[in-house]
């Protein structure tokens, strides 16, 4: 059995697993995220992916998520126990950090300015958070939550794997640095893998930032570059509708996002080629 306490920034994980790939996957992707045995920190999220239960051990074996004991949603083919743990982590993310305002974006940053990149199905956007990581040098925050602390109106790292799937597993593969994980077929997702947070950026995941982009990407195979600035009352209503705890939080949650708002200007961004969709950001982000 795999049992290991790491540390994701800003959260301490426990992990336990008798699944070899899970085990690989923790070496691979969190080689200095693992903390000594006798290590005595507040434990965050309690996790285990273990086998199915009776007939599933054996027959189409099965993989389930547990969280403090408990199993939040159905099992998953025990072939994909190792995405299943980066699902389920960002589940652990968006449902319980109450005090922290959790939304669905790639966030990037560069000399303490941050570019958050709202997340809708299919817009591209973590084929272009890979390429502003690995070709443009930016530091990732993070490829899937957008964390805001209210307390200080900055977002918080959360540097982990960036998932990729489908035609973006081509495109990234080439990109310099970038070091991807096995491939895993006919998942929820269809066919996935990740690609390893830059050293760098898991080096700094203490250093917060300040939001001071806000960009809608949407990749259209072929598309002209095109740029519009657009308001910031519809781009908080776009945000809005990616954020997981904001109705739970409430009024501070509110006034942390508005708060956001006053720091900085909003674009949507398509294009139709990696090159395309860097020289966008490039333009949007250059003083």
């Amino acid at each position: 059995m795999f049992d290991a306490t790491l540390h994701i920034p800003p959260f301490n994980v426990r992990l336990r697993s008798p699944f070899a790939a899970v085990r690989r996957h923790v070496h691979t992707f969190y080689p200095r995220s693992v903390l000594p045995q006798d290590s005595r920190v507040f434990i965050d999220f309690d996790i285990e992916v273990l086998p199915g239960r009776g007939l599933r051990r054996v027959w189409r074996p099965q993989a389930r998520f547990l969280l403090d004991g408990a199993e939040p949603f159905f099992p998953l083919p025990a072939a994909q126990a190792a995405p299943m743990f980066e699902w389920g982590m960002n589940w652990c993310v968006a449902q319980r950090p109450m005090g922290w305002l959790v939304m669905h974006g790639a966030v990037l940053a560069r000399d303490g300015a941050a570019l958050v990149m709202p997340g809708f199905p299919g817009a591209g956007k973590s084929t272009l958070c890979a390429s502003l990581a690995f070709i443009e040098g930016w530091r990732l925050l993070s490829d899937e939550l957008t964390v805001l602390d209210p307390s200080d109106g900055l977002l918080v790292p959360h540097p982990r794997p960036i998932s990729l799937k489908n035609n973006s597993i081509g495109v990234v593969t080439a990109f310099p640095g970038a070091h991807l994980g096995p491939i895993y077929r006919d998942t929820r997702k269809g066919t996935i893998t990740h690609a390893a947070c830059p050293p760098a950026s898991m080096a700094d995941a203490a250093q917060r930032a300040r939001a001071a982009w806000i960009v809608f990407p949407r990749f259209e195979v072929g598309a002209a570059l095109r740029i519009e600035q657009i308001s910031r009352v519809e781009a908080f209503t776009l945000i809005s509708e990616q954020s997981f705890n904001g109705e739970r939080m409430g009024g501070p949650g509110f006034d942390a996002l508005c708060a956001m708002f006053d720091h900085v200007t909003c674009h949507e961004l398509v294009y139709g080629s990696t090159d395309g969709g860097l020289e966008g950001i490039r333009r949007i982000c250059t003083p």
